[in-house]
């Protein structure tokens, strides 16, 4: 892929928003690096698994199961839904790959191998999704469930809204 595309770049040290680039780099350095982590914590980084971290770092939204499943079938890689419903827990369960719960979906992750909660930012007109670092403990929900008493173990941040590209073509 080398046509400049949304998403996926870097606007700061903790955010992957939605500008245009060339990202090929970024799909094969992020392959390259899954394989090297697999390799070193004795996972099997199955063709399947590969295919599917590739196919979700093309894209600059998040795709559902199905849909992945569509795109590993045309790859090759069959038909069965426990195709792609293992692949992405693989992916999730090892940092690979986030899935976004109000859209049931899946995006490669785009801070792979850094302990952080999630946000994303997801646009309402095109269905792109950037990622940006987030500290729920911190803030306001941190000083709320500090108030409650309760410890955060997990916090999945999403916001939805228009991304830039949308926001200069919507004429409101």
């Amino acid at each position: 892929m080398t046509s400049a595309t949304p998403h996926k770049k870097a606007i700061g040290p903790d955010t992957v928003g939605f500008e245009c680039h060339d990202h090929s780099h970024c799909i094969s350095e992020a392959l390259i690096a899954a394989e090297t982590h697999c390799a070193e914590k004795g996972l099997r980084f199955t063709p399947a698994r590969r295919k599917s971290l590739e196919i979700l770092l093309q894209e600059h939204r998040a795709l559902g199961a199905y849909e992945m499943l569509d795109r590993l079938r045309d790859a090759g890689f069959g038909s069965q839904p426990p195709v792609a419903y293992r692949a992405l827990e693989f992916l999730v369960a090892n940092g690979f790959a986030h899935k976004i719960e109000q859209l049931n979906a899946f995006i490669a992750c785009a801070h792979p191998g850094a302990s952080h909660t999630p946000a994303f930012m997801i646009c309402r007109l095109c269905q792109s999704v950037a990622e940006a670092k987030s500290t729920p403990a911190r803030g306001s929900l941190g000083d709320a469930a500090r108030a409650a008493g309760f410890q955060i173990e997990r916090a999945v941040v999403e916001a939805e809204g228009i991304c830039p590209s949308c926001v200069k073509k919507d004429p409101a």
